[in-house]
């Protein structure tokens, strides 16, 4: 099993886990079957919005635990997502204007718990990663982020680009961590905002780098040229925080 996700094996019970709401986190098909079970999960899935992975048998077979998966094999997330309106409303009802986190390419579940965990403690509103390459919401996130993840939430989107597009809309400014960037201090980071943090080794995607308002760096003078994503996130966050507190104490 893999970090602690709920693994169900076969067509039915698949099936039945879609029709019952649970939120599938990975769908694994095997690749060219075309029978009437599938066709329905198949259906299933795309209405939930759920990522599927056409594989082989022999990928099936490695990460099946009971040798009679049917094809299918599912990974059922150990705790509820939320949805980016949920964010936005919590952000009206406390009258405070949106403060989001967005996490590009972070695959690694201790990270996310502890970007969540940071999330809560700085007050923002919700945390918001993609489908595909990046952990889902299991025990291991849940114990990183301290318990966080009862209270902050965190949604799943197919496309960050997208999301942060349709954000921007809504007046939502997006500022992207890059080492490449104006040092943080030097830019206006009060108001309506999304940070949008990216992994060690891959950083933010180009793409949505491109779609981000500000890049900020972070200062430093050590001798590696890289902080831990969590860390990063972090640092950031709360200079967006001591703004927020600036430009109240100065209204």
């Amino acid at each position: 099993m893999r970090d602690e996700e709920m693994v169900i094996e076969g067509r039915n019970v698949v099936i039945e886990a879609f029709r019952s709401g649970k939120t599938i986190d990975k769908l694994y098909v095997l690749d060219g079957c075309q029978d009437g079970p599938v066709h329905t999960i198949l259906r299933e899935a795309k209405k939930k919005g759920c990522i599927v992975n056409f594989v082989k048998k022999e990928r099936l077979d490695q990460i099946s635990a009971t040798g009679r998966h049917q094809g299918v094999i599912a990974y059922i997330a150990a705790y509820h997502y939320g949805t980016v309106e949920d964010m936005l409303k919590a952000a009206e009802d406390r009258n405070e204007p949106p403060f989001l986190i967005l996490l590009d390419n972070i695959e690694d579940p201790y990270n996310l718990g502890s970007v969540i965990r940071t999330a809560n403690q700085a007050g923002a509103h919700g945390v918001i990663i993609p489908k595909r390459h990046a952990s889902g919401l299991t025990a291991t996130v849940a114990k990183a982020s301290a318990g966080a993840i009862n209270y902050t939430p965190v949604a799943k989107v197919t496309n960050l680009v997208k999301t942060i597009e349709e954000l921007k809309k809504r007046g939502i400014w997006f500022v992207c961590g890059d080492m490449e960037g104006e040092t943080m201090y030097g830019l206006d980071l009060t108001g309506p905002i999304g940070v949008v943090i990216g992994s060690e080794g891959d950083g933010v995607s180009r793409l949505v780098k491109e779609s981000c308002d500000f890049i900020a760096s972070i200062p430093m003078s050590g001798d590696i040229d890289s902080l831990n994503a969590s860390v990063a996130m972090g640092i950031l966050s709360y200079e967006i925080v001591r703004q927020r507190i600036v430009c109240k104490n100065q209204g």
